[in-house]
């Protein structure tokens, strides 16, 4: 199998499948907005997601600096630039939407600070991985949200959540490495694992402390979203999960 077909999860990953939305998820940003409660969980969610693309804007600019290759401190880069500019996206909309983007940002720095400082990689392979696995754990999460969202504001999401160039690179170099010295995947194996547990409970913080949020998931904004119920949170992890599976045996890991 090839890495083109093995660095992603399936097309239909979590959070992508909208088919028969009902509520503010068959709605679009003028609509649903009219809820101030509504409101409020987006502009929440937007500052959130554009902390998270600034910070990983400048960790992936630091980790070019471990890179072995001048190409690869290139390659880097650029997936640094894409971050970036799916920053400016983001705080764009967010002024757009006459929220001001520092403030809406601030709640979060912390949380996301204290995440990657938890979660510095100490070499090149390392920070990879993060960015492959730990990142893309983050974005699952992000796309079961954009289920509950206005269209408008889903495919906002949605656009910032693309893949900048982590997984095919990424796959190419881990795999690369393990094939070089086998002992590398025990501790990439591990390093995974951890920055799994990491980054569920990141995402499930970011949630837990906003009051706007946590309605909206869990009960729903003035009765026109269902939220998600224990159940669906059950299946919802289960999906991340299982996408999290796949990305590891995509890098030649043990999940």
């Amino acid at each position: 199998m090839s890495t083109e077909e093995t660095a992603q999860p399936p097309a239909e990953g979590p959070g992508e499948n909208t088919e028969g939305a009902t509520g503010i998820a068959a709605q679009n940003w003028a609509d649903a907005s009219a809820s101030p409660q509504y409101r409020a969980a987006v502009v929440d969610l937007l500052g959130a997601l554009a902390y998270g693309e600034l910070a990983a804007f400048e960790r992936l600019a630091e980790d070019a600096k471990m890179a072995p290759t001048l190409a690869d401190k290139a390659e880097l880069a650029k997936m640094a630039s894409a971050e970036f500019h799916h920053f400016e996206r983001l705080r764009d909309r967010l002024a757009a939407v006459d929220a001001e983007p520092t403030a809406a940002m601030e709640p979060f720095a912390k949380g996301v600070d204290d995440f990657h400082r938890q979660t510095a990689p100490s070499d090149w392979l390392e920070g990879l991985v993060k960015a492959y696995v730990g990142d893309s754990i983050a974005s699952d999460f992000y796309r079961e949200v954009a289920t509950h969202l206005d269209s408008d504001t889903r495919a906002l999401v949605l656009g910032v959540l693309d893949d900048t160039g982590h997984g095919n690179f990424a796959v190419e170099k881990v795999r690369a490495a393990i094939e070089a010295d086998p002992r590398v995947g025990g501790r990439l194996a591990l390093w995974a694992r951890r920055l799994m547990g990491e980054a569920l409970s990141q995402a499930q913080r970011v949630v837990a402390e906003r009051d706007a949020l946590s309605t909206m998931l869990v009960g729903g904004v003035d009765g026109m979203a269902a939220g998600f119920d224990l159940a669906a949170v059950g299946e919802m992890f289960a999906r991340i999960t299982k996408a999290h599976t796949k990305r590891m045996a995509a890098l030649g890991l043990a999940a």
